[in-house]
């Protein structure tokens, strides 16, 4: 099983990369948040990889972090989801962003990544609790209080992205109520 791969980027065509190893090329597909912390192409790189044989294929999957391996093999293990399908989870949220909607039974922020229906979401919801979410949340230095719970599903119900929506919160004062909090996050996503 091929674990790690360190090489030369040689070419990157999103979801997939093109890695030089001493003179052999590997096809690795990545997740988009593995691809926004590429170097240019040229440069060195190093990813944690899972490989995946089928009847049909061989394929190689790679990650910048061992959190994000370990979620992608944690969500491949579930019954009709695939490495394509866990490979969109993992690009449409961050790990800690998918820990916390398994830690808080959100199925609402699993439906908004493409591919995943809401009896997909539940069935993530259900078998990766206490696999996924718990670790997360216990290592989580930074635990939300109620009102910064219910700001972020406000910009969430209000059609932002996950990553917007952390943004705009990570600019409000502490201890802000709800109301205020709306509204202060909403002006910082108009700028």
């Amino acid at each position: 099983m091929i674990g790690r791969l360190a090489g030369l980027l040689a070419e990157k065509n999103p979801p997939q990369l093109l890695i030089d190893c001493h003179g052999v090329g590997y096809e690795v597909d990545v997740p988009m948040s593995t691809f926004y912390l590429l170097p240019a192409v040229g440069e060195k790189i190093t990813l944690l990889t899972h490989f995946v044989v089928r009847e049909d294929a061989q394929i190689l999957y790679g990650f910048a972090s061992a959190p994000e391996r370990e979620a992608f093999r944690q969500l491949i293990r579930i019954s009709g989801v695939g490495p394509r399908t866990a490979l969109a989870v993992l690009s449409g949220m961050s790990v800690a962003e998918l820990g916390q909607a398994i830690t808080t039974q959100e199925a609402g922020r699993l439906v908004k990544v493409p591919g995943i229906g809401k009896k997909t979401a539940e069935r993530l919801l259900l078998e990766l609790k206490g696999k996924l979410g718990a670790d997360i949340a216990t290592a989580s230095a930074n635990p939300q209080s109620d009102a910064e719970s219910d700001i972020l599903q406000a910009l969430l119900a209000l059609g932002y992205n996950d990553r917007e929506a952390a943004a705009s919160m990570k600019a409000l004062p502490a201890g802000v109520g709800v109301s205020d909090g709306i509204k202060l996050a909403l002006r910082s996503l108009a700028k």
